[in-house]
């Protein structure tokens, strides 16, 4: 293992499952026993699993039903660490893989140094995940005696056009065993909270670059803007928002449920709370709330018309 990787050790909250039963333990229902079934199936020759994780529902879920599959003792939570993720979010994926029982393995990932990355295309998310998967090959599947890689790509992302993370999985072979096994999203969010998983009701959190406009270029202080402002947000107690980054001006998304309380109680604290991240404007998108896709699927939707 390299210096750009550590290990961080579990609690072992979900025991090991019987070697012989294949699936889950005592007690789950009918439903999670015929995912966990499934699951097996996908895994079937696989002794020892690293998940790419990041502490969302799907990678979450991906790791607790692996863990139930092979035993916490097989598998491997690996976290790719940068600029781009959120040290909230970073904390965040500790614990629910403590909740697990399932240790982190931590890789540092340099996809900031990839010129294709930083130019900011629609393309942006296959070299992330390309450098993620790459340096996962290098460092992490030998060290840990890994016979496979997988992902938490479901049912719905793999239907959508504005996913090019998929590509660089296919070209390094690496599993998708909730999206092969039928899973979409509403299905994920149900076996989270069958199985208790602290990020059961956690909004979707991409990564900080995807808050840029594509064509713009990601650099570390975009990135540290978002992050600053995205942090204090919620800090005033908003939830699930979005800081886009447009220059001088933080475009913020919320819920419909929040926007009211955002332009009367909270607009003073929020104007500061952005300036302070080194945006001079805040200006609050009052068209669809939070906008999952909301730069790439555009482009990639034009494309492929």
């Amino acid at each position: 293992m390299t210096d750009d990787s550590t290990v961080a050790a579990p609690t072992g909250r979900l025991p090991e499952p019987p070697p012989t039963s294949g699936s889950g333990r005592a007690g789950e229902s009918p439903a999670v026993d015929g995912v966990l079934r499934r699951i097996a199936g996908l895994l079937a020759g696989v002794d020892r699993l690293g998940v790419a994780f990041s502490g969302g529902v799907d990678s979450s879920v991906l790791l607790a039903l692996a863990a139930r599959v092979l035993g916490p003792g097989r598998v491997v939570a690996i976290l790719g660490v940068s600029p781009s993720l959120a040290a909230d979010e970073r904390a965040g994926a500790h614990a629910v893989a403590r909740h697990i029982g399932v240790p982190v393995v931590e890789i540092q990932t340099h996809e900031g140094d990839v010129p294709a990355y930083q130019a900011n295309g629609p393309d942006r998310c296959f070299h992330c995940k390309n450098e993620l998967f790459a340096r996962i090959g290098d460092e992490v599947a030998t060290a840990h005696a890994l016979d496979a890689v997988a992902y938490g790509e479901n049912a719905d992302d793999a239907r959508r056009p504005d996913r090019p993370g998929s590509r660089a999985a296919t070209e390094h072979r690496v599993l998708r065993p909730l999206a092969d096994a039928g899973l979409d999203k509403a299905a994920v969010r149900r076996l989270a909270r069958a199985f208790g998983l602290p990020s059961a009701d956690k909004p979707a959190a991409p990564c900080l670059a995807s808050r840029i406009p594509h064509f713009t270029p990601v650099t570390r202080e975009k990135l540290h803007q978002i992050e600053s402002a995205e942090s204090a947000l919620r800090r005033l107690g908003l939830g699930d928002l979005r800081v886009r980054h447009h220059g001088d001006v933080a475009r913020i998304e919320l819920p419909e449920q929040d926007l009211v309380r955002a332009v009367t109680t909270l607009r003073e604290e929020i104007h500061a709370a952005v300036r302070s991240a080194g945006f001079r404007f805040a200006a609050l998108d009052l068209a669809a709330g939070i906008q999952s896709g909301a730069f790439t699927l555009p482009l990639v939707t034009a494309t492929h018309a």
